[in-house]
Parts: C-alpha cells; structure tokens; sequence
C-alpha cells in the first residue's frame, strides 16, 4: 500500500479534522429525493452538533440564496453565530473563501456533506483530494435529486479516492473513547435511540 493510501486510512480524530456542509439550503431540499427531508435535516443537524461538542472546526456555505433561498433553520439553530459563506461557484472550492476557512484550520482531513450528493458534496471532496486534502463524503448527511444521481457521484467520488462514511460513525470515530468527557453530548446530538439505554447503563453501573 503506497504512502498515499496510507494517510487516507489513518483515523478521524479531533485535531486534523474539519467539517464542511456544503448548500443546505430550504429549496434545495424541495428537490432531494433519495432520503426523506427530515432524516437527512436530523443527520446533518445531528452530525454538525457532534462536531461543535468534539471542537471540530465547522464551515458552513451556501449557494446564490436569491435562487435556491437560505441555510435550512435547523442548521442555523444548531451552529448558532456561525458566518455563512455564500457564493455563486458550483463547486465551493472554487470559492477562495471556502478554500482559505478550510485552511485556517490547519486540518487536512475534510468531512463534507452537501446538497446535492453529486455536485454541492462530489465536486469540493474530490477538489480537496486533488489539493492534497484527504475527503470524507457524509452520504446519508447528503441527498440528491435521483437514486441514479446519488450511484453515480458516490461511485464517482470512490474511484477518485474519496472516502464515503455515514453520519455517526464520523463522530463516533472521532470521539474514540466512551470514556471521554464529551461522550453523552456526542450521543445526545446523534439522536440515537439506543443511545438513552447506553447512558442509563452507565449510571447504573456507576453506583457500584
């Protein structure tokens, strides 16, 4: 396995990575059809406030709101104070405001979600890649306009190199220890069912 490979495969943590949520706009979601809206609003939503819990630098951008309107409110609430930054590009790389946030972080491994799967998440993971990012696609934190959209730029996005992971086990990944002291807002944020048993376990336990 060739050294490049190699960096790819070395884990999330919570000091080389950051996260990108590309278009999350409410008239895009009008057109998404391969994930019911409110599965992939509690995704990203949820995987945005994950992020903030583990002190993952967010970068939020938009596209030509005048067209495709504003960041979703759920979004909004769950970043609150967060500067927006909307442009016109199709591909946000192509903006050197998003390319300069993401590089203020000094992280190079780049978590992305967007609306749509195959262009506003495709186009800026696999630019990120050729700029020597290593790209992480949040497929379920995504949608697309069709099935077929969504096979093609996800199969796209592999044969570049870019990694397609789901929403939680990102932030699972990156949490890395249960033990750690963000834990429960980690879990809380995910909105996993299971997860309110896990936590009841471990007060139980914790008596002893």
């Amino acid at each position: 396995m060739n050294a490049q490979n190699n960096a790819r495969n070395n884990r999330l943590t919570r000091d080389n990575a950051v996260l990108l949520l590309v278009d999350h706009q409410v008239g895009l979601y009008t057109g998404v059809r391969d994930i019911e809206a409110l599965e992939l609003t509690h995704n990203v939503v949820s995987l945005a406030k994950a992020a903030v819990a583990l002190g993952v630098p967010v970068i939020v951008t938009t596209t030509t709101e005048n067209l495709w309107g504003p960041l979703i409110p759920e979004l909004r609430d769950a970043l609150p104070g967060i500067t927006v930054i909307e442009r016109t590009t199709v591909n946000a790389w192509d903006e050197p405001r998003v390319v300069a946030a993401v590089e203020a972080t000094g992280r190079r491994k780049l978590i992305v979600t967007g609306i749509s799967t195959d262009v506003c998440l495709a186009f800026p993971a696999m630019s990120a890649l050729d700029a020597g990012y290593d790209s992480f696609a949040v497929i379920d934190a995504s949608g697309g306009f069709s099935k077929t959209q969504v096979q093609m730029g996800v199969a796209r996005m592999q044969q570049a190199g870019v990694v397609p992971v789901c929403y939680s086990n990102v932030a699972v990944e990156i949490l890395a220890d249960n033990a750690a002291p963000e834990a429960q807002a980690v879990y809380a944020a995910l909105g996993m069912p299971f997860a309110s048993l896990v936590f009841g376990l471990k007060q139980h336990f914790s008596r002893g």
